[in-house]
């Protein structure tokens, strides 16, 4: 959720540091603050709260020709100035830092008996008086954070600046992201390259492990075994507000493309080699997670089918009781609240009036504590919240939720593993998860490849009034995702039913003018979904079946296969979601539907 800009310039770069952090601001924080050389001489404030507290701070002596800023999530302290960054050590030395720092506690009782004095409650503070230390022994500052980097365990990014080296910034990357931003006479760095779009289009983006330094005319990086690398420059032209369609017709083909990369932004900062980085969900988070028996998870809509995804491994893998309630339901009923009960609430926008009324009933009740997995870090839902799992889905403007949903279901599974670890979830296990999250951007990519396929799939459909789509086990709630696209953007009455309940019910509706859509991964299931999908062939029934490439079905009369990327079981609730997602866009096209903005449809439902 941080947020880093850095500039060294032949002008004063306090404004363009200001204006990096409000171009920041959507990410969400609680404090903000700035660190300037000048002469010589260190000069940094912070303050709680919002950009334009720390602007109106600022005075006018405080200026400078180099700096670092900071917009912080508080993970480890509350939001306190004490507490925000820069931290600093000595009167020389300021260290900005996104990510967190599991061994910290152990650095810390280190250089306290060293005797350095520690003012903060953060992991970040280490970093500053460690690198420090390595200077005092004769270190220059880019050989002195080199130096620090093995001592560092967990996720970082960083940037750094020393009252003695004023024309250079040293900056370095693992597992949160740093991106180098070049003028002339003049360079720049951020955590995303939005905050430098005022001042450039050119861009370097720097690699996991890697080290850089940046001059006024000059930058140079290092790979993670100290080889001096080039990266390539990109430059970025055009608009840069997300309110941009680019090259896409709509917006939703546009947000179903940017899905891994926001998938990538949602892991970032949050995950370790092997394991979860609890604190990245809030500096109570531990705390609060020890004393959970069991989840209530509240929503709407889309958000509403994420949480369904989540009983699934909650109760599945965590090994812990889950229930699901949509959110008008859940406020109107008499209900009885088990001891240790963490309720979860989902929203893209965080001000859902129906789910924001439940969080509210909740706090007069006996709940252990209130998490809400959100897209927007202003929301209410945020503000009202003990935790927030902040997505990093971006400004999302179609109607239909695409991107918002996958980086819930993402946010959604690292909670999972977040509270597993506590029951069922082992390391060798947790490792197994983290793994298949690191993979899951580029899963994503290689489902986008589907696109040309599903779109002659899609002509199938333009004329047809109904669609069945079936599921089994996790995935039925995917398919529950697929018939809610297809009905708000094509205006195509869509049902959803696990492919279990054929029998009692669904199959009298099936014929050779209906559609029945079923997702098919290569699981447990698998076997016991075939047989169900014979069921609909025997009726008559047109079958289109996303199956992994593994699970054995061939293109016959009445069914049409469209093959999916083979992906770990784990994370196949959020590959398949991208081609349904694909197959409704698709459908409201050929059918000629307003896909942006579809009938009778609000963005964010705010009313009851």
């Amino acid at each position: 959720m941080c947020g880093i800009v850095g500039a060294v310039a032949d002008r004063d770069i306090s404004d363009i540091l200001i204006e990096g952090l409000k171009r920041l601001e959507y990410r969400g924080y609680d404090s903000a603050g700035v660190a300037l050389l000048d002469q010589g001489k260190l000069s940094i404030r912070k303050e709680v709260g919002k950009v334009a507290a720390l602007e109106q701070a600022l005075t006018s002596k405080q200026t400078g020709h180099a700096g670092i800023a900071h917009t912080r999530w508080a993970t480890h302290g509350k939001p306190t100035e004490l507490n925000a960054h820069p931290h600093f050590s000595g009167d020389k030395l300021a260290v900005v830092h996104n990510g967190i720092i599991e061994n910290h506690e152990a650095l810390r009782e280190e250089l306290s008996s060293q005797g350095y004095q520690f003012v903060s409650e953060t992991d970040t503070e280490t970093i500053a008086h460690l690198i420090n230390h390595l200077m005092q022994q004769g270190h220059d500052l880019l050989a002195a954070v080199k130096a620090a980097i093995p001592r560092l365990e967990g996720a970082y990014g960083l940037a750094i600046v020393h009252a003695d080296e004023p024309d250079r910034i040293v900056c370095a990357r693992s597992g949160s992201p740093l991106v180098l931003g070049l003028g002339f006479g003049e360079n720049f760095l951020a955590s995303d390259q939005l905050a430098l779009r005022q001042v450039t289009d050119r861009f370097v983006y720097l690699d996991e492990g890697d080290i850089a330094e940046i001059t006024r005319d000059a930058y140079a990086i290092w790979d993670h075994n100290g080889n001096t690398v080039e990266r390539p420059v990109e430059r970025i032209t055009g608009n840069a507000d997300s309110a941009e369609k680019g090259n896409y017709r709509h917006f939703m083909l546009k947000e179903i493309f940017e899905q891994p990369a926001v998938v990538k932004n949602t892991l970032q900062g949050r995950l370790g080699r092997d394991h979860i980085l609890e604190q990245s969900f809030g500096s109570a988070a531990s705390s609060i997670f020890d004393k959970v028996q069991s989840v209530q998870i509240v929503a709407c809509g889309t958000s509403y089918h994420a949480g369904m995804v989540a009983k699934y491994w909650i109760e599945g893998v965590a090994g812990i009781p889950c229930r699901v309630e949509v959110a008008s339901e859940f406020r109107y009923r008499k209900f009885v609240v088990s001891p240790g009960t963490l309720l979860v609430t989902i929203s893209q926008s965080g001000e859902t009036a129906d789910t924001l009324a439940a969080l509210r009933l909740a706090k007069e009740l006996d709940y252990t504590a209130t998490l809400t997995v959100c897209n927007v870090a202003q929301s209410s839902l945020v503000r009202e919240s003990d935790l927030a799992l902040m997505t990093e889905a971006g400004p999302e403007i179609g109607v239909a939720s695409t991107k918002a949903f996958t980086t819930q279901l993402t946010a959604l599974l690292m909670l999972t593993v977040a509270l597993g670890r506590r029951y069922a979830i082992d390391k060798a296990q947790e490792s197994e998860i983290i793994a298949a999250l690191h993979s899951l951007p580029e899963t994503l990519a290689s489902a986008l490849t589907m696109d040309h396929d599903i779109r002659d799939v899609a002509e199938t459909f333009a004329d047809k009034h109904h669609a069945l789509f079936l599921g089994r086990g996790i995935q039925w709630p995917i398919a529950m995702e697929g018939a809610l696209k297809l009905k708000e953007i094509s205006y195509i009455h869509a049902e959803s039913y696990p492919a279990g309940e054929l029998k009692h019910g669904p199959l009298a509706l099936v014929d050779d003018d209906m559609p029945v859509v079923a997702v098919a991964p290569n699981d447990e299931l698998l076997e016991k979904l075939k047989s169900n999908l014979e069921e609909v062939q025997a009726r008559g029934g047109q079958l289109f079946v996303f199956a992994d490439k593994q699970a054995g079905f061939k293109n016959e009369p009445g069914l049409t296969v469209i093959p999916v990327p083979h992906s770990a079981d784990i994370i196949a609730p959020i590959l398949y979601t991208v081609p349904l997602q694909l197959l409704s866009y698709h459908v409201a096209v050929f059918k000629g539907t307003d896909v942006d903005q579809p009938r009778n449809l609000a963005k964010s439902v705010t009313v009851e």
